[in-house]
């Protein structure tokens, strides 16, 4: 009878400490969720007002961007950011939602629409795909992507 007993003592604790993982996990992924939309929110006000050095340190090295115009990198988006090429007179960002993909890699997806000028008017809205890793200490966009909404 006492393996039993032991056996069931180890199950039920097993199960115990299995919740509290699970708890935590969940915690720390809407902590997450918080954290990279805060950072993509960070991103728009920077992108509306020309501010590159914001997407200097927010981009990976690695960054890849499809946009409307084609794939681009860091090296391209810095500076356009930068440039009075678009006038961003406003936005709006809804429906966020966040998938870990790994511990330290997190998919931003969400709904946005803005009125945004580059030459021409910016197709909008949007939905939007935004990976995130964590590089060292930091959570980085290392890829962004926008994908018109058909009306």
């Amino acid at each position: 009878m006492k393996p039993i007993v032991s056996l069931s003592i180890l199950v039920m604790v097993c199960a115990f400490f299995g919740n509290l993982i699970a708890i935590a996990e969940s915690t720390d992924d809407a902590a997450l969720k918080e954290q990279l939309i805060g950072l993509e929110k960070k991103s728009w006000e920077a992108w509306k007002n020309r501010d590159g050095k914001f997407f200097q340190d927010f981009l990976s090295d690695d960054h890849v961007e499809v946009g409307f115009g084609g794939v681009s990198n860091k090296a391209e988006i810095v500076p356009f950011v930068g440039s009075p090429a678009c006038t961003v007179n406003s936005y709006r960002l809804d429906q966020f939602e966040m998938k870990r993909l790994a511990p330290n890699t997190a998919l931003l997806t969400y709904w946005e629409e803005q009125d945004t000028v580059c030459r021409n008017r910016v197709p909008s809205p949007c939905w939007v795909s935004s990976l995130y890793m964590k590089r060292g200490d930091r959570w980085l966009n290392v890829f962004y992507q926008q994908t018109p909404v058909q009306k």
